[in-house]
């Protein structure tokens, strides 16, 4: 199966996403770096991709020609006449490369017959392709920084303030992101593994570790970045601060690991890593306390929605412009409307969040539920996609990019989403990830979804013994290794817990139907989910997810879908 490398710029990610499914679908393997975050176009995984590539397909437009890095790529595949060129937006390709031949794509609608042009082009060039050495036998040089952020300990001595440590690293794994030259990568679980174990495992050249120590209105955070190959300590601070320092004392972290790297920032990366999103240190704390429920309310938790609305009430309170603040406001409202049927608008506060900063992926994302449930698929696709092009590590981008081609049903293509979202430590994608993966066949990657989702749930378990969604994740993980009577132990668990989360009983539902044989069960648990459905997506979800394959026939199963779909209809004629 051919290999292809596709280089593009950030700005064209919904083209390259394109143009990716479609090679794909051709049956050729693609690479192409959807998911590194902006800032890792030097990493060592992309010089080893476009080592192994067997043609490279240059996606040029206004904003690729003016990438360096694009131009690299490009260059990388003059060696062994392996470049393939097209043409985005009718731009000339720059100078070096206008002597060789672009096909001109502008407009593709993705239509096979305007795409069959680059198909042969790149069976002819992988035909004629020089013979190269293997990628071991490559020098390479030495590899670019690449740091692995392990979560900032909370020294607080009181497990409540875990948000305030974890909001702190994630702000700066997003201020060492925005330096075009380092590669930054989050770790949740790194706290179970040694440096070098981490660092052989992501492949990265140094490790970021760290402390914060909050009381009443002081703070004190320290931290040190570790060479990884040689442990050594090359950089070390404790900040003693007041609270309302913390933003400064965030980028004064950037900037030492800058210095300490010998790296140059250009002007647009000082100023993203100087400026905050709010001047108040009071609707920080707020905001952090409400981003730390997102992943529960995220999976049916109406509750904890209920709870980030009101914390983000109170910081847009404090500061009616803090645009972050307005963007889980605007997350946590989708999910209320799309479980709960809650009559709230969204988008206003998706609108609001975008007016403040357009660098923001959440907006984007509540268009796309919101367009999904206007039954337009392909432009709720199209909005998840953009939410991505701003952060392609986002895991709330991911996990709805996945769950919306899920259910389009589209297992495959969801897959990698879905993968990426379940790194970030989403068990609810790892859980859906099982499924995926037991719908393509894939016995290895159903197994490890099925144990990561395992691993997740119980951690979340521990901190968050009424957990449904985490419960319900758990049981399909063991369900699908075949372990039923310990998946009958979750799924009771579950409902024990968190009767009132109707997310949480679709996917309990799902894994009974899937892998317990039960389809009595299943009906019974999934009937407070099919009462309520309001929206086109429920009906897919029941339509089109393989989890019910094995009942589909079943009358009860036949007259529970009819009502359902009588209920949207009839819904949809009053809005």
């Amino acid at each position: 199966m051919p290999r292809i490398f596709i280089s593009y710029a950030r700005e064209d990610f919904a083209a390259a996403q394109s143009f990716a499914v479609a090679l794909e679908g051709a049956g050729h393997q693609v690479w192409w770096d959807h998911q590194l975050r902006a800032g890792s176009r030097f990493s060592w995984d992309i010089a080893e991709a476009l080592t192994a590539a067997e043609a490279i397909v240059v996606l040029w437009s206004k904003d690729s020609i003016e990438s360096a890095w694009v131009q690299d790529e490009a260059a990388e595949g003059l060696e062994g006449s392996r470049l393939v060129t097209v043409v985005l937006d009718g731009s000339k390709p720059p100078l070096g490369f206008r002597q060789y031949h672009a096909l001109d794509m502008s407009g593709w609608d993705g239509g096979i017959g305007a795409f069959r042009p680059l198909m042969d082009a790149i069976e002819a060039t992988v035909a004629g392709k020089a013979i190269r050495p293997p990628p071991a036998s490559r020098e390479l040089g030495p590899a670019p920084p690449a740091i692995c952020v392990l979560p900032f300990v909370n020294k607080s001595g009181d497990s409540d303030q875990d948000y305030f440590s974890d909001g702190i690293t994630e702000d700066v794994i997003t201020d060492l992101s925005n330096i075009s030259t380092l590669s930054v990568i989050g770790h949740k679980m790194g706290a179970a593994l040694d440096r070098k174990q981490i660092a052989a495992e992501l492949g990265v050249t140094h490790v970021l570790e760290g402390s914060v120590r909050k009381s009443a209105l002081q703070l004190r955070i320290t931290a040190q970045l570790i060479e990884a190959s040689t442990e050594r300590r090359i950089w070390a601070e404790r900040y003693d601060r007041e609270l309302s320092d913390v933003f400064a004392i965030q980028a004064d972290i950037s900037r030492a690991i800058v210095k300490a790297l010998q790296l140059t920032l250009l002007p647009a990366e000082k100023i993203a890593i100087a400026e905050g999103r709010t001047v108040s240190a009071e609707a920080y704390d707020l905001y952090l306390r409400a981003r730390a429920l997102l992943p529960s309310a995220a999976g049916g938790d109406y509750r904890k929605s209920e709870e980030i609305l009101r914390l983000c009430g109170q910081a847009r309170a404090i500061d009616s412009a803090y645009a972050n603040a307005w963007a889980l406001t605007a997350l946590a409202s989708a999910e209320l409307r799309f479980w709960q049927g809650a009559s709230i608008d969204p988008l206003a506060a998706a609108e609001r969040a975008l007016a403040l900063d357009e660098q923001l992926p959440e907006p984007h994302l509540v268009r796309a539920v919101q367009l999904e449930e206007q039954a337009k698929e392909e432009e709720a696709q199209v909005a998840a996609l953009k939410a991505l092009s701003v952060d392609p590590l986002s895991w709330e981008a991911n996990r709805t990019v996945g769950q919306l081609l899920f259910r389009k049903g589209d297992f495959a293509r969801a897959i990698p989403y879905l993968a990426s979202a379940a790194k970030s430590g989403d068990h609810g994608s790892a859980s859906l990830l099982v499924t995926c993966c037991a719908a393509t066949k894939d016995a290895a990657g159903t197994r490890r979804a099925a144990q990561k989702a395992i691993k997740v749930a119980e951690l979340v378990v521990i901190s968050e013994p009424a957990n449904g969604s985490a419960f319900a994740s758990a049981a399909r993980g063991f369900a699908a290794l075949g372990e039923a009577e310990r998946a009958k132990k979750w799924v009771r668990k579950a409902l024990a817990v968190d009767p009132g989360n109707l997310a949480m009983r679709y996917s309990l539902a799902a894994t009974v139907a899937a892998y317990l044989g039960e389809a009595g069960e299943a009906l019974e648990i999934v009937e407070a989910f099919t009462q309520s459905v309001r929206f086109a997506p429920h009906l897919r979800l029941l339509e089109r997810d393989p989890s019910w394959n094995g009942i589909r026939n079943d009358a009860g199963f036949r007259a529970m879908l009819d009502r359902a779909r009588k209920r949207v209809a009839a819904l949809s004629l009053l809005s």
